[in-house]
């Protein structure tokens, strides 16, 4: 079986960023603007840890045995299109969280050019891997499910990060009636387990002709709980995380965001604790902050959490172990084994 490395998966990358920042022969597109989106795609685009994208690859190489090289660049470049998705998702939600960082630098949106004109190049970075798609994969079989795919996606995705910013009330207070488990795990499926996990790997069973619901009902099932084990480590690095490790300093607390923190704080506090919570969530000022922190810490969130982690983690490589459908175990071991214990 052939395995495609980091390394070849990034040497696309050059050709994607010369063939969208380039004229078009038929409707050539404004020089000025074809500028501002290379500057748009160098920034946001190529510094992520690129697990989305490589993760087209590497479950297209699980389920095909020898896959031609042919094949496995055009699953590059869907993988690529993975992660114009994901940036365009992160230009949009800095800017809603108010973000200082992203990446290890400062969001596109804070950079003194730029601004607003982030909401668009947001938008634009959409729009793009469509253009990306139909050049490259336009006369293949599964051109219209990938593209079904993506479109299905971005919605999907779009409904969670409403569901994650509407944990206020009308007059921007914390709802805290909307701070539940169930809700947490409705925000963890469609904002994140859609395109992080169910993406990737639904492209590659595209690619490799497998459409049957029944594979992909069976995939989802699995992803979705990877998806959830994920966001809860998201929510913690969040708070607990390293900035200089994470790339991003947090701002759930300031944000008012039902994070797994949050609600099972609200469950276990005390009602002294759970005041103190309800004064200081959902303010920027760093004392504030800190108060909500401290609360969280004494209620050993952190020894929750890595309980929370190790019984996931082993929940789910049992789950991997029992499925017997057409998709390959391999694909799920890859995402839990990245996972575990990861500090950033």
């Amino acid at each position: 079986m052939s395995h495609s490395t980091l390394m070849e998966f990034e040497a696309v990358y050059p050709e994607l960023l010369q063939f969208l920042t380039s004229p078009k022969a038929d409707q050539p597109e404004p020089v000025e603007a074809l500028d501002h989106l290379q500057k748009v795609i160098e920034y946001n685009v190529p510094f992520g840890k690129k697990i989305r994208g490589m993760s087209v690859v590497r479950a297209y190489e699980h389920i095909i045995e020898e896959p031609t090289e042919e094949d496995l660049a055009l699953a590059r470049v869907i993988g690529w299109c993975v992660e114009l998705l994901q940036a365009s998702a992160l230009i949009l939600d800095d800017i809603m969280d108010n973000s200082e960082t992203r990446r290890g630098q400062i969001c596109w949106y804070k950079k003194e050019d730029i601004g607003m004109l982030a909401i668009n190049d947001g938008v634009l970075m959409h729009q793009v891997l469509y253009i990306v798609l139909q050049k490259y994969i336009r006369d293949k079989p599964y051109y219209v499910d990938i593209m079904d795919l993506f479109l299905k996606i971005q919605y999907q995705t779009s409904l969670g990060q409403y569901l994650d910013l509407s944990t206020a009330s009308a007059d921007g207070k914390p709802d805290y009636t909307r701070f539940t488990m169930a809700r947490y795990s409705y925000i963890s499926t469609w904002k994140t387990s859609f395109y992080t996990f169910y993406l990737p790997v639904a492209a590659a069973l595209y690619m490799a002709g497998i459409q049957d619901d029944t594979s992909h009902s069976n995939a989802k099932t699995i992803l979705f709980k990877i998806g959830h084990f994920c966001q809860v480590q998201d929510d913690y690095l969040d708070c607990f995380g390293d900035p200089s490790v994470t790339g991003k300093i947090g701002t759930d607390i300031q944000d008012s965001k039902c994070s797994w923190l949050m609600v099972n704080a609200l469950k276990m506090a005390s009602p002294e604790q759970i005041q103190i919570m309800k004064d200081n969530y959902g303010s920027w000022d760093e004392a504030r902050v800190a108060k909500v922190k401290k609360v969280f810490s004494d209620l050993d969130l952190q020894g929750l959490y890595r309980d929370f982690e190790e019984t996931s983690y082993n929940e789910l490589v049992d789950l991997i172990a029992s499925e017997t459908g057409k998709v390959p175990k391999q694909i799920f071991l890859d995402f839990v084994t990245k996972l575990y214990k990861r500090d950033k």
